[in-house]
């Protein structure tokens, strides 16, 4: 069989708090589904809150997780598109405007207004991720996806930027390198996972995407087709695991496996009845101990921190503006959705319809990797084969940082801007 062209391969790496994976997909000659190729998968043990806290491990890990995709796939890559999720992510927009004074809008106009807005990027305070412009503004009239041809006195661009805190973003990008794999680029965790679970619909029309990862909880916005509100909560499924571990004397592999197997984020008659074996902090791994829980205690300490975990993610929705007529979905996703009921426990509590979004757009996609905990991982391949446009200017290191400025209320201009049919 032919070996595919390099140009024609993606691969992508999320490293989480929990798992680091990595998948290698095949973009299709001609127009359709990525095809997946092969797909790895590894323990985290150097990530913490999705910051990297050991570089030795953390590099191991990846290392491991790629050449296992490799192995599956029969290809060696060098280059990775690799997620980042960890906090202090921002989302803003730069906007640009030229005098064109009438005249007929050419090419040449629309790459001097991208040329001037690049420029408008300010390089002090963080590190930019995204850079891309939007959708353009002729003469006050926003919402012009394409305006090539038309007669304009004033041509504007709105450009959303997402930049986060630089060391992070260095550290990952290091321990990347360091297991000789080039970076081709690091994408915000919830621009590639928005793109794996939500419809373009979704996105105009307005939607909350929740990435429930297992240390840190990203919130974000989208409206008008962009992402326009980011919020993360230092808090995720591992904590659960943590107060299981806790509350019943258990050790956290065996927390984690009975959170998966018996866990549940809703109650049902049964669960008084229903026994779970525990393992103690030094007994035997067959339980030989005898000690045994009700699968209502388990629930009863699952959902005493889901309420905390729930009504943070309440809080991060009401700071972002997610409120009105506009954009009452939400939709949960990452390894924290997997838990059973939690769709139905989010819904009761944040009073809006909640689903959970699975990762899709990929043929050949493993079963094991089809949950909501792949999300972002998926997402990560379909960015990369979109390739989108991206304004960033680099800087001294090769990087590009920017501050956000002033200029009103991003999330209530574009939501505004859908009611009146953006």
């Amino acid at each position: 069989m032919a070996q595919p062209r390099p140009d024609r391969l993606i691969t992508a790496l999320d490293i989480g708090s929990s798992k680091v994976c990595a998948l290698i997909a095949q973009i299709p000659e001609e127009k359709g589904e990525l095809i997946v190729l092969g797909t790895g998968q590894r323990e985290s043990r150097g990530v913490k809150r999705g910051y990297v806290a050991d570089m030795e491990v953390t590099e191991r890990v990846v290392r491991e997780a790629v050449e296992q995709a490799e192995r599956i796939a029969g290809l060696n890559i060098e280059d990775v598109w690799v997620s980042f999720s960890a906090g202090g992510l921002i989302s803003d927009i730069a906007s640009v405007e030229i005098d064109l004074g009438g005249q007929r809008i050419e090419q040449a106009d629309i790459d001097g207004l991208l040329d001037e807005g690049r420029s408008s990027i300010d390089p002090e305070g963080r590190m930019v991720l995204h850079a891309q412009p939007t959708l353009y503004t002729l003469d006050g009239l926003k919402g012009v996806k394409t305006p090539l041809g038309l007669h304009a006195d004033r041509l504007g661009v709105d450009i959303h930027v997402v930049a986060a805190d630089p060391s992070p973003i260095r550290n990952v990008d290091l321990c990347v390198r360091s297991a000789h794999l080039a970076v081709k680029s690091i994408v915000a965790s919830p621009i590639a996972t928005g793109l794996a679970c939500l419809s373009e619909e979704e996105r105009e029309l307005g939607v909350a995407l929740v990435e429930l990862g297992a240390g840190v909880t990203n919130v974000s916005l989208f409206a008008g087709g962009l992402l326009v509100g980011l919020a993360s909560i230092p808090m995720g499924a591992a904590d659960i695991t943590d107060d299981i571990a806790s509350a019943f004397g258990t050790r956290r592999q065996h927390a984690e496996r009975i959170k998966c197997f018996h866990g549940s984020a809703t109650p049902s008659p049964r669960d008084n009845h229903d026994m779970i074996e525990l393992v103690a902090v030094g007994g035997d791994e067959d339980g030989s101990d005898g000690s045994r829980i009700t699968r209502a205690q388990l629930i009863s300490v699952i959902r005493q921190r889901l309420e905390h975990w729930m009504g943070a993610v309440a809080g991060a929705l009401k700071d972002l503006g997610f409120t009105g007529p506009v954009g009452r979905q939400v939709v949960l996703t990452g390894g924290g959705a997997e838990l059973k009921g939690i769709a139905d426990y989010a819904q009761g509590l944040l009073g809006r319809s909640v689903r959970i979004g699975r990762p899709r757009g990929l043929a050949g996609l493993p079963d094991a990797h089809g949950g909501p905990a792949f999300a972002t991982l998926a997402g990560l391949a379909q960015f990369a084969a979109a390739n989108p446009l991206d304004l960033r200017a680099p800087q001294r290191d090769g990087q590009t940082v920017f501050r956000p400025r002033g200029g009103g209320n991003m999330i209530q201009r574009l939501i505004a801007a859908v009611r009146t049919g953006y």
